[in-house]
């Protein structure tokens, strides 16, 4: 008899509306770090996913966007805490019966961890993480405009840095600013 995990239960779920349901209600339950920029970054995880043909495992990159920061502190207090939170959240998603490789996605989003080689959905996920997260306010700053957004991606955080996506995702962002709602 074969006992089905949270992460079974979670990534046969394809729609990913259904995955954040499920991802809100274990943060009920658990107390995960899930909250509003999650959501952002996914829905930009998504269409980027949507837009382009990259070879990675969409459903691996959608639900690893919901999970991979479950272990952020709202707010951190000191700089261990916000270079260990990626690792300890992959730690606890192996508890939940997700894979290695899984896990691997989720602990080098924001590359503390060092690990080489780095996953291909890391790279997406470090992509619309940091940029997402600059388009959004926060306490001590106001949002920045996309073009600033990008500017700063490429030239200050991942400055001499290999991702392989930023320049298809530059493209993403330029032709999504050129849509008119």
């Amino acid at each position: 008899m074969s006992t089905e995990t949270f992460a079974d239960y979670i990534l046969s779920e394809k729609n990913w509306i259904k995955k954040m349901e499920i991802v809100f209600y274990l943060q009920k339950k658990t107390n995960i770090f899930f909250d509003n920029s999650v959501v952002f970054k996914t829905l930009l995880t998504k269409l980027f996913l949507d837009k382009t043909n990259l070879d990675v495992d969409k459903n691996y990159t959608i639900t690893a966007s919901l999970l991979w920061s479950c272990k952020k502190d709202l707010l951190p207090k000191d700089l261990s805490k916000i270079k260990s939170f990626a690792k300890d959240g992959a730690k606890y998603l192996a508890k939940l019966g997700f894979d290695e490789r899984f896990c691997r996605i989720c602990e080098g989003v924001n590359r503390y961890s060092e690990l080489d080689p780095r996953e291909k959905e890391s790279d997406v996920l470090e992509l619309t993480d940091q940029f997402g997260g600059m388009l959004l306010d926060r306490p001590e700053r106001i949002a920045f405009k996309p073009d600033e957004a990008l500017v700063l991606l490429e030239y200050r955080n991942l400055k001499d840095k290999d991702n392989r996506y930023l320049d298809i995702f530059k493209d993403f962002v330029s032709n999504m600013e050129e849509i008119k709602i």
